[in-house]
């Protein structure tokens, strides 16, 4: 919310430069660019009574001061008062700084207190000398995030200005109804915002620091809600347009189910019913379904697209790649011909004759149910009617090109409805916040007769041990997959480490037969180790991480991935989940070399220690934190700043059930709220 006049507008250029690098884009971002932490020069303490690791003030007079060499340059003062000495030193200094600190003057130094080899010592303090008449700070002094060329004190003097300024503009006036703010306790928004940036002398450091005190709180509240807000305002607005209604084809769907070899857990007829309950709305679904590695996604995706098939309407599948792509076209092809359901496949790296004669199966809906890659969303693609969108792994496609899947439907019938899914489980809090705009359905419950996969770390120096497991599971029948690590995010270098490795094994095993599968293979090729793997002609599949989704082959019950500390944890449980399918209890076993990265232990000990999908996620995002967590889905999306998920969910939560009241009976409060904290990004999420 800028005023008529911003005062941001009166500063010069380069100054007004140096703030966007901070983000501060307005007087309002300026007002909530709050500190990240606190310096009390409201007291003084006696040197005698300080702590070795905690803050503190002290004034005394210099009786020593000199410039060492050894054991590098630096400046050394003592300094004393009547109860005590300590010593301040300087690896950078200047010649004036030696100059004004001689014997005799009299400092104010703020700093943390250590333990030296010749007593307590403080590390380039904060240091001032001592005027006539120069008199404690009443405030804690704020110390704010700054960026090169704008010092601490022309950024607090700024803030100071655009704070007064957006005072006198009246913009930081209360939108949150009195009756919100008394039920959650919550204090005003100008006086949390004024008392932040200026606490006065003797309040308590610790609420602050954690950001736990009430006016971190309200601000923290506020920008859950702004957060809220914009989900469920795009939520109500995609339930205002029109959609297909597809009513449940019963006897289209006994059919399938009767067709298959296994029956549905009691988790997937939950989520199965709530998908079909949303179908047949006439407005579009935009539902998220979760479920851990085998939990049967895939026969949940089959019965709503038939919903839509046997509407008269097609349904598409899009998969991140074409080895998961390909598994669903061959896997529903054989589940839909019987039906007479004919089923079209599309991949970058189809033949160009394949290609066209795919196209106009769809274009003149012929094909009812489409397959593919992301060549699905490209220009020459147009289908006869699109009644659903499934969108596998969605988290592995930007909103962009959702979008233009999406928007391929959008005809006389009104906007396709939408079906996402995630073998990554997502969070409850971040589900709450960054999925506000969903309706989520979750399998939690894996099909009977699966075992949790056991998982063990090796290190790399102890490989022998690990080829005479290979050797003694492949001769027991038994079939396994040698994962080849990530190695900087490029293609060529995991190739090669792939290829390098296929050629190892093959001199290793000479009695066994090895196949390697990469991305750069054609998909002809894929398909064919793959189905060979399968089939059990293959006994050990050298791969890359290209087999991390969707590949299923029950024989195969020990997987070893090299270099596992390069990896993500979501990937690493996604690699575990190929194995263990069959009735052989799974071994998981996780190579990693030293010397291991703090977090890269702990990763390890994350997926070493649990086989849920969702406590694993709650660790992944204990570690990384939502931006990194959320990866493309959120392009473009502004992160939270201050409210931290984890410590915050009562506020999520309430933020959460306060917006839903806003939207509903105070519109023109909730859409200025919005307008104060997102401005001109309150419309960013489309899909």
């Amino acid at each position: 919310m800028n005023a008529p006049h911003a005062f941001l507008d009166t500063l010069s250029d380069s100054l007004q430069q140096k703030l966007r690098k901070l983000g501060l884009l307005s007087d309002f971002d300026l007002v909530l660019h709050l500190p990240l932490r606190y310096e009390d020069e409201t007291r003084l303490s006696p040197i005698s009574e300080v702590v070795p690791g905690q803050a503190a003030q002290i004034e005394g007079v210099v009786s020593e001061r000199e410039v060492l060499t050894r054991p590098r340059r630096q400046l050394v003062c003592k300094l004393h008062d009547d109860s005590g000495t300590l010593c301040l030193r300087f690896f950078h200094f200047y010649a004036s700084q030696v100059a004004a600190w001689s014997p005799g003057t009299r400092l104010r130094v703020l700093g943390e207190v250590r333990a030296g080899f010749n007593g307590l010592e403080m590390i380039h303090p904060k240091c001032r000398v001592v005027q006539a008449g120069m008199g404690l700070a009443t405030a804690l002094t704020p110390v704010y995030p700054v960026t090169a060329g704008l010092p601490q004190r022309t950024l607090a003097k700024l803030i100071r200005q655009a704070f007064e300024h957006v005072q006198q503009a009246a913009l930081l006036t209360e939108i949150i109804p009195e009756t919100v703010l008394a039920t959650h306790r919550l204090p005003a928004f100008e006086a949390s915002l004024s008392f932040l940036h200026c606490p006065p002398a003797g309040t308590p450091m610790q609420p602050l620091q954690a950001r736990t005190h009430p006016a971190w709180r309200r601000v923290k509240f506020d920008e859950l809600l702004a957060q809220q807000l914009s989900m469920r305002a795009h939520y109500r607005q995609r339930r205002s347009h029109r959609a297909p209604v597809l009513p449940r084809p019963d006897s289209l769907l006994k059919a399938l189910l009767s067709s298959l070899a296994f029956t549905l857990t009691e988790a997937q007829r939950k989520v199965v019913a709530e998908i079909s309950r949303d179908l047949a709305q006439p407005h579009p679904m935009q539902r998220l379904l979760q479920g851990d590695v085998g939990s049967g996604k895939t026969v949940v995706a089959a019965l709503a697209a038939l919903q839509s098939i046997g509407n008269g309407f097609q349904a598409v599948i899009m998969a991140p790649t074409e080895i998961l792509a390909e598994q669903h076209y061959q896997k529903l092809s054989v589940w839909f011909a019987p039906l007479g359901v004919s089923v079209a496949w599309l991949s970058g790296s189809q033949k160009k004759a394949a290609r066209k004669l795919e196209l106009e199966k769809i274009t003149g809906g012929l094909a009812m149910l489409v397959i593919g890659t992301h060549a699905l969303f490209q220009e020459p693609v147009q289908f006869d009617r699109l009644g659903l969108v499934i969108i596998d792994e969605q988290h592995r496609f930007g909103v962009s090109q959702r979008l233009a899947l999406r928007m391929k439907g959008m005809e006389a019938d009104g906007v396709p409805h939408q079906l996402m899914m995630s073998a990554t489980p997502i969070p409850r809090t971040l589900s709450m916040s960054y999925f506000a705009d969903l309706d989520v359905s979750v399998i939690d419950q894996l099909p009977p007769g699966r075992s949790p996969v056991v998982t063990k770390l090796i290190d790399n120096s102890r490989r022998e041990q690990i080829v005479a497991r290979i050797r003694e599971a492949c001769h027991a029948g038994r079939q396994a997959y040698w994962v080849c690590p990530l190695i900087e995010e490029s293609e060529a270098l995991q190739l090669q480490t792939a290829v390098e490795t296929y050629q190892t094994l093959n001199q290793t095993f000479p009695d066994l037969k090895i196949a390697l599968i990469h991305g750069r293979l054609d998909s002809n090729e894929k398909s064919a180790i793959m189905a060979a793997f399968s089939q059990g002609a293959v006994q050990l599949l050298v791969a890359t991480t290209v087999i991390e989704v969707g590949v299923d082959v029950p024989n195969a019950s020990l997987m070893v991935i090299e270099h596992a500390e390069r990896m993500g944890l979501s990937q690493l449980h996604q690699l575990r989940g190929r194995i263990g399918r069959g009735a052989d209890t799974g071994i998981c076993i996780l190579m990693y070399q030293q010397p291991l990265s703090e977090v890269a232990c702990k990763r390890l000990q994350v997926i070493f220690k649990h086989t849920d999908g969702f406590e694993i996620a709650r660790q992944d995002l204990l570690l990384r934190g939502p931006g990194e967590y959320l990866g493309t889905r959120q392009s473009g999306v502004p992160m939270l700043r201050f409210a931290d998920l984890e410590q915050d969910t009562d506020l999520l939560e309430a933020a959460r059930a306060v917006a839903d009241t806003l939207l509903r009976d105070y519109p023109q409060q909730a859409h200025c709220h919005m307008r104060r904290w997102l401005g001109s990004r309150k419309d960013y999420l489309r899909v």
